[in-house]
C-alpha cells in the first residue's frame, strides 16, 4: 500500500510539473494582450497606452511639471464606453465631463474641465502685479497733474515777478529823478 502511494505521489507531481512548465506563447489570455506603448505628448506630457484581454484601452497621460494636473487617463471600453479621469498633484482624482480631446488638450484646458483651480499663490502675485501696475499708471498721471500745475505756478509767478520789478524799477528810476532834483535845490 505504501508503494502504491509512493507511485501515486511520484505521478501527481510529474503531472503537476508539466502543467506548470507552460510558456506565455501556450496561454490564450497573454496572447491576446498587447505589451503597453509610450509616445510624447503635448505640454510636455506622456502617454501610456494599453489594451486589456477583455478589449479595453487605457491612454494614460502623465504630466512632466504641471502645477494643476499631474495626470489624466482614458478608458475605453470594447462597447465603446468612455471615462476620463484626471489627477491632481495632490492625488485627488475627479471624472472629467468635457468634449475636449483630453489627451491633445493643453494642461491648463484639463485641469479646468476637472475642476482643479490654481495655485492661490499665483493668483496673489497676478493681482499684486495688476494693482502695482495701475499704482504707477495713477503716479505717472498724478506727476503729470503736478508738473503742468507747477509749471503754470511758475509762469504765473515769473510773470508777477516781472511785472513787480518793472514797478520797482520805474518806481527806483522816478525816485531817482526827484532825488537829483532835490540835490540841485539845494547845491545852487
Amino acid at each position: 500500500m505504501t508503494k502504491n502511494i509512493c507511485l501515486l505521489t511520484i505521478l501527481l507531481v510529474a503531472a503537476f510539473g508539466v502543467g506548470c512548465n507552460q510558456t506565455a506563447a501556450d496561454n490564450p489570455t497573454t496572447q491576446n494582450q498587447a505589451q503597453p506603448t509610450t509616445s510624447p505628448g503635448p505640454d510636455n506630457s506622456e502617454i501610456t497606452t494599453s489594451v486589456d484581454k477583455e478589449g479595453t484601452r487605457t491612454e494614460t497621460r502623465t504630466f512632466r511639471n504641471n502645477p494643476r494636473v499631474s495626470k489624466v487617463v482614458v478608458t475605453t471600453r470594447k462597447d465603446g464606453t468612455k471615462t476620463v479621469k484626471a489627477t491632481s498633484p495632490s492625488g485627488t482624482e475627479k471624472v472629467v465631463e468635457t468634449t475636449e480631446d483630453v489627451l491633445q488638450a493643453t494642461g491648463d484646458k484639463v485641469a479646468d474641465a476637472a475642476g482643479f483651480v490654481a495655485d492661490k499663490g499665483e493668483d496673489v502675485v497676478g493681482e499684486a502685479g495688476d494693482k502695482a501696475e495701475d499704482v504707477k499708471d495713477k503716479t505717472v498721471s498724478t506727476s503729470k497733474t503736478v508738473g503742468e500745475k507747477t509749471a503754470e505756478g511758475a509762469k504765473t509767478v515769473g510773470e508777477k515777478s516781472v511785472e513787480g520789478a518793472k514797478k520797482v524799477g520805474d518806481a527806483t528810476v522816478e525816485g531817482a529823478k526827484k532825488a537829483g532834483k532835490a540835490v540841485k535845490k539845494v547845491i545852487p
